[in-house]
């Protein structure tokens, strides 16, 4: 981080500008908006700026610059087209330590204007370092776009009942609770269509609630890739007091969830080291009978061989609230990215899932309904066991020329598919990295006419977001 951003209070504050015309008056203008002491040293004023000058709205101290001007002030801009002058006013402002800004010079620069978006009291700015200023407007453009006009007014009446709240509310967990709960709800809303005090007996009532108990989220983190989180699971994760997740969730998910927030891993690997059912199953109620705010974060959809039902059916026998959040699960995700569509007019009318690990007293399933062709079948956590698979699926009418695909690591970059005929099935899955995901069907073999967008895009480093990506979010 080359630059330390920082917010700087200029009310009342002086401030030099070096120089009289069009690129002067832009930086005067912003200086303004701050409530600054504009002083002026330059040989003459464009209309604008002489505009400013007679309504008393800045000083014209002098027609040239010198070093005694920059004794008494915060900080220097100089905004002039004599490169020997911006020279010499950084040199100065340098030696009496003081903040100076060349405009579009980089290298004489010991502070650098950012591209604001301005919902007062609320700003954001962003900026390239000077590397790609062009970029950095490109951003506040969409930026503009999805934050709605009312964050200022919501952020001046929160500001204004910040001590009642602190009163009303005693511990930081409540009042940050409901502030999370306002802004998220019909005050927003409210705001949004200008119904003000409407907005206000909304916060009062809001405030009469109890924000002490706890509360579980069972959210689905999608199959991998951070772009098919849904809306709703970024805001349970962003307002968690903790986090409880399992192995299929990627370290890019785990990246948005809130920083104060605690991780706790409950995952389980086969052949490996499993923190048990009945284990996850106690924390999940202890963190929320201690009032907390929890998500169980699982990969792809938790009512998809996830156990998202039986850790909800823990917490309605202890009477603990909660709350379900879908995720897109790995069949659906994964056979995208690969180019397998699930069904297709011409070779499967119907989509099957299984799993391949199930319960040891379980019955047996029916393989004559799974061996059906004109089907997708998609098998979950089967690689293991991808040898009995395939043997009783031939057994029971499935030919051992259909075709097949195991897709490794769905939806991350590091995705890959293998295909081949139900044949030679256990071979594939054998050297298959995992986790993975078994495909059976004649679909499969549109794999290579249709992967080139999905998997050779996720070959290639690519950011989480976008300025496309940007175009589609909203915010409430």
């Amino acid at each position: 981080m080359h630059y330390f951003p920082v917010f700087a209070d200029l009310n009342n504050r002086p401030v030099l500008v070096v120089g009289g015309g069009a690129v002067a008056a832009r930086k005067v203008n912003l200086l303004l908006k701050a409530n600054a002491q504009v002083r002026i040293a330059a040989q003459k004023l464009n209309a604008e700026l002489t505009a400013l000058f007679e309504q008393e709205r800045i000083i014209w101290i002098a027609k040239s610059f010198s070093a005694e001007q920059v004794r008494n002030v915060f900080l220097v801009i100089a905004a002039t087209d004599d490169e020997q002058l911006n020279e010499r006013v950084f040199r100065v402002a340098e030696s009496q330590q003081k903040l100076v800004n060349v405009v579009d010079d980089q290298t004489r620069c010991s502070f650098i204007f950012p591209s604001i978006i301005d919902r007062s009291p609320i700003q954001v700015a962003i900026s390239s370092g000077g590397s790609a200023p062009v970029l950095a407007r490109l951003l506040r453009e969409k930026l503009e776009a999805l934050l709605p006009q009312h964050l200022g007014a919501m952020a001046e009446i929160s500001g204004k009942w910040r001590h009642k709240v602190k009163t009303k509310l005693k511990t930081v967990t409540e009042r940050r609770r409901f502030w999370e709960s306002l802004f998220n709800g019909r005050f927003s809303q409210l705001l949004k269509n200008r119904q003000t005090e409407a907005a206000k007996k909304e916060l009062e009532l809001q405030l009469d609630k109890d924000y002490r108990g706890g509360f579980v989220s069972l959210v689905g983190a999608g199959p991998g890739d951070a772009g098919l989180l849904t809306l709703k699971g970024l805001q349970e994760i962003q307002q968690a007091d903790v986090v409880l997740y399992d192995a299929l969730v990627s370290e890019d998910i785990l990246e948005l969830v809130r920083r104060d927030a605690e991780l706790v891993f409950v995952g389980k690997r086969a052949q490996g080291k499993q923190v048990t059912q009945e284990h996850t199953n106690r924390l999940l109620a202890d963190y929320a009978k201690q009032g907390k705010r929890v998500v169980r974060l699982k990969g792809g959809d938790p009512f998809v061989f996830g156990r998202g039902g039986e850790e909800l059916e823990v917490l309605a026998q202890q009477h603990i609230p909660f709350s379900v959040v879908p995720g897109i699960t790995a069949a659906i995700g994964a056979t995208a990215y690969a180019g397998i569509p699930l069904t297709h007019r011409d070779y499967a009318q119907s989509a099957v899932f299984v799993t391949g690990h199930r319960k040891a007293d379980a019955s047996d399933i029916e393989w004559q309904t799974l061996a059906r062709g004109n089907q997708t079948l998609v098998i979950y956590m089967g690689t293991l066991k991808a040898k009995d698979i395939a043997e009783r699926l031939r057994r029971f009418g499935r030919a051992g020329s259909t075709p097949v695909a195991v897709i490794s690591q769905g939806t991350q970059e590091t995705q890959t598919t293998q295909t081949g005929t139900l044949e030679n099935l256990a071979e594939i899955a054998e050297h298959a990295p995992t986790p993975a995901l078994i495909v059976v069907g004649e679909v499969v073999a549109l794999h290579k006419k249709l992967a080139w967008f999905g998997e050779q895009k996720l070959a290639q480093k690519r950011p989480h977001f976008t300025l496309e990506s940007l175009r589609i979010e909203r915010v409430a």
